[in-house]
């Protein structure tokens, strides 16, 4: 068969007639794509404003650099001490910090100790009907869900309890 005939006929009858095997896509790149630079713009710089949890102790947090004793509450542009102390102190009180930002913060990230704790429904549901979604999680994996959320340029806040026999990174 001859070598035009066989291009013809695809890969199986290629195949079949014991001819070289045929690729359906190009391995190296063409004339006029060797030579393209590659540019990079960066649209928005990194703003030195964001808020990140670096670590943790049983005592408090270090958030950018900065090390909080106790319960703190993270928002957007600050970082305060929060009067809880441990996860049954969470209440519409001690949330309606969060309730009153501006602009209004879209997830609210608690971290309740060492284990994911309960908290109230209408608690829940109260952050729920102001437009704040809730995630409740112990404190390691909250730290992690708030730094994600942050890198992601989400408008998130955290109010995190620190766990009690923990030691990460400070």
């Amino acid at each position: 068969m001859a070598a035009a005939a066989l291009r013809r006929l695809g890969p199986a009858a290629l195949r079949a007639a014991g001819g070289a095997p045929y690729r359906a896509h190009r391995l190296t790149p063409a004339d006029d794509e060797l030579y393209q630079r590659t540019r990079l713009t960066v649209l928005e710089p990194e703003s030195p404003n964001i808020m990140f949890v670096e670590g943790y102790t049983n005592r408090g947090f270090t958030v950018s650099g900065d090390l909080v004793v106790g319960p703190c509450a993270i928002l957007p542009r600050a970082i305060l001490q929060w009067n809880v102390g441990s996860y049954k102190d969470i209440s519409r009180e001690s949330l309606s910090l969060f309730r009153l930002l501006e602009p209004q913060i879209e997830i609210l990230v608690l971290g309740t100790g060492d284990r994911v704790e309960r908290l109230h429904p209408a608690v829940l549901k109260q952050m729920r009907e102001c437009g704040i979604a809730v995630e409740v999680q112990d404190t390691p994996n909250a730290c992690a869900t708030f730094n994600f959320l942050i890198s992601e340029k989400r408008v998130a806040a955290a109010g995190l309890i620190p766990p009690r026999g923990t030691y990460t990174g400070m």
